[in-house]
């Protein structure tokens, strides 16, 4: 069985190491777990690994943020999978930093990179997995937060809250979104 995992982020280096590109981030320590390597496809970054008897493609979409439906409707049709085998992985002001939350589907709530694929498969029946990033900015200035690099204090526990969260798509793959959810959204 083959599941499509989507971080989701902005190319280019400027991005690398912004909250908004904590998507990719997760993603890159599941490949680097896994012991595989990103190559450029279509629409983005792709690489695959095998965990238990299922197949994770891995996709950090090259469209940047506001296009990411793009690359996860070509890959949903290209692997033939189907949306409740996607997990996309966003950050979320909404929800206190290196906090999980995973759910089964949903609106984007405001995440320009889940409305555009909401809007180009068609459906918010698709599983996500939210990865707070807090909300400590000033009023008006939520745009340079977002693309802010991590502060001092968050990098301490971030790592740990990073593997946390690619635990979580493991999980989701394993044992489906109801297991993970149950198992990880109080973390």
């Amino acid at each position: 069985m083959k599941f499509l995992i989507v971080g989701l982020g902005n190319p280019g280096a400027e991005y690398a190491d912004t909250r908004h590109n904590v998507g990719f981030q997760v993603l890159d320590h599941l490949a680097s777990s896994a012991g595989v390597r990103f190559g450029p496809e279509r629409f983005g970054d792709r690489t695959e690994f095998r965990h238990k008897g299922r197949s994770f493609i891995l996709i950090k979409p090259s469209t940047f943020m506001n296009l990411s439906g793009k690359a996860v409707r070509y890959w949903m049709e290209q692997e033939g999978i189907p949306a409740e085998r996607v997990l996309v992985i966003a950050d979320d002001i909404a929800i206190p930093f290196g906090a999980i939350r995973i759910r089964s589907k949903g609106g984007a709530g405001g995440h320009n990179g889940l409305s555009s694929i909401i809007e180009l498969i068609g459906t918010e029946d698709f599983p996500r997995l939210r990865f707070g990033i807090g909300s400590d900015f000033a009023r008006g200035r939520q745009s340079d937060y977002v693309l802010g690099a991590w502060s001092e204090e968050e990098r301490k526990t971030l790592a740990e809250r990073i593997e946390l969260a690619a635990k979580a798509v493991l999980q989701f793959g394993l044992l489906g979104v109801a297991s993970a959810m149950n198992n990880f959204n109080k973390r």
